[in-house]
């Protein structure tokens, strides 16, 4: 059987509505850091979707501001912010323009947490605002990798509990284990 091809995912596609949607779909995508030694394509396997100003754990659920403004553009822009101090977060915003919501990628095959994540991958806010896309070091591709429903754990997001327990406990956390994929068609079996 012929290998997929890496598929570049255009910002463009981002920019429909259905944020909780996104954010299952970047599960088994490709996060790639051109121009950074060492750093390869790395398979997504946790994120965090945070949708619109309605939801208290949002940065958005405060109103626009010059943090947050990012979120009302067109999705497929990255929104990168310093948390704690100490550590750069990398989102994916998604939706129409207007609409701020955005996916915090937590972490990708063989790297844990989104502050580890952005270190090994060199990603700074000078990345915020930024497409998508390869012509800005960092994008996503499709690598004809998909999740099965029944292999993606929902749960819910981590250190929210500031935005109360309706907001804190939605399940808008979904990870899965990468080993636990089923082999691609044609490819020689395990035994």
């Amino acid at each position: 059987m012929a290998k997929v091809m890496p598929e570049i995912i255009l910002s463009q596609h981002w920019e429909q509505r259905g944020t909780l949607r996104h954010a299952r779909n970047l599960l088994g995508k490709y996060l790639v850091r051109t121009g950074i030694n060492g750093c390869g394509p790395r398979m997504i396997t946790e994120v965090e979707a945070y949708d619109g100003e309605r939801d208290l754990a949002c940065h958005a659920a405060h109103g626009r501001s010059v943090r947050t403004e990012v979120m009302y553009g067109p999705g497929g822009h990255w929104y990168v912010y310093l948390c704690y101090g100490l550590h750069e977060m990398l989102n994916l915003v998604v939706g129409p323009p207007g609409w701020p919501a955005a996916v915090l990628i937590r972490g990708v095959a063989g790297i844990s947490g989104p502050g580890r994540l952005t270190r090994r991958f060199a990603i700074t806010r000078g990345l915020n605002g930024r497409p998508a896309e390869p012509a800005t070091g960092l994008h996503i591709e499709d690598h004809g990798v998909r999740v099965p429903p029944r292999l993606v754990r929902a749960s819910p997001r981590v250190g929210v509990a500031y935005a109360g327990p309706e907001w804190a406990e939605r399940p808008w956390r979904f990870t899965f284990d990468p080993a636990a994929l089923p082999p691609p068609p044609g490819a020689p079996s395990a035994q």
